[in-house]
């Protein structure tokens, strides 16, 4: 009895594998089914670019995207974008939107990229105004003045005059440096203000000296300080420029100071309990 059980197992395990193994070449033997789907071409970047960059042949290639799905504003052949310039950053396979160009009378390099209503301005910079080569295209600073409104030392002050303010380059390059995150010497920095502000840069860079301060990107506060004068930054004056009044050719009388008289200290007491009863006793 138990010999048939064991022969019935043996043969179902046997009819059961070949049974897999057979409808498994079947499956693998049968053709492939290939389904077209219609594709439309879409301009994409060959290589990261940067902001300015004049489009050439070898930085465009053509991808293919589903029919209906591609990005609006792409282009569909390079020749049509051919000597534009890019306003913005691109990387690697993104495609080229019309949003993304300027125009095709602007040509490419700085101009394009300054916003209507905007204006670049350099200044010059060195190691320690350029915050040791780390204000690179793109970063945001403030920039700090320092200067004397009656020529005088003593009333030296530095005060903050631009707060989150843009750099558009950094020497005579408008891309970072190849090693990205890395310091690059530069002896000219472009900023991006408006008209007022840049009449505030061109002073300060000219009566006075300028300092950058490099700011976190995520960071949008524009803080209004009062400035400090050298005095006040040694805690022999109040740190707070003072002020002051043009005089009409007479001084102005001091204001009487009047001297209250001295409150006497307090008389010593003695309390003293009679019974239920408190009291106090003044000794003299």
């Amino acid at each position: 009895m138990r010999n048939r059980i064991f022969a019935v197992l043996a043969i179902a395990i046997l009819a059961g594998g070949g049974l897999a193994y057979g409808t498994y070449n079947f499956m693998q033997n049968q053709p492939v089914k290939s389904v077209a789907m219609a594709t439309e071409p879409v301009v994409v970047a060959a290589a990261d670019l940067q902001l300015g960059s004049e489009l050439k042949k070898e930085d465009l290639q053509v991808t293919s995207f589903p029919a209906g799905q591609t990005p609006a504003g792409s282009f569909k052949a390079p020749a049509e974008i051919l000597g534009r310039g890019l306003i913005v950053s691109v990387v690697k396979n993104e495609p080229i939107l019309s949003a993304k160009l300027a125009s095709k009378e602007a040509g490419s390099g700085l101009p394009p990229v300054i916003p209507e209503g905007m204006r670049a301005v350099s200044v010059r910079v060195n190691e320690v105004v350029g915050v040791a080569g780390y204000v690179l295209p793109g970063t945001r600073v403030d920039v700090l003045a320092t200067a004397s409104p009656t020529e005088a030392r003593a009333d030296t002050t530095s005060r903050l005059i631009l707060s989150n303010v843009q750099v558009v380059t950094a020497g005579t390059r408008m891309e970072q440096d190849q090693d990205k995150n890395k310091p690059v010497q530069v002896t000219v920095v472009t900023l991006l203000v408006t008209p007022e502000q840049s009449e505030r840069l061109a002073l300060a860079s000219t009566e006075g000296k300028i300092q950058l301060a490099l700011r976190n990107p995520m960071d949008q506060g524009a803080p209004e300080t009062p400035g400090i004068r050298t005095a006040g930054l040694m805690g022999a004056a109040p740190a707070v420029p003072v002020r002051q009044v043009a005089s009409s050719g007479r001084r102005r009388a001091a204001p009487p100071v009047t001297q209250t008289a001295p409150v006497p200290p307090p008389q010593p007491t003695v309390e003293m309990i009679r019974g239920d009863k408190r009291a106090a006793e003044v000794i003299r």
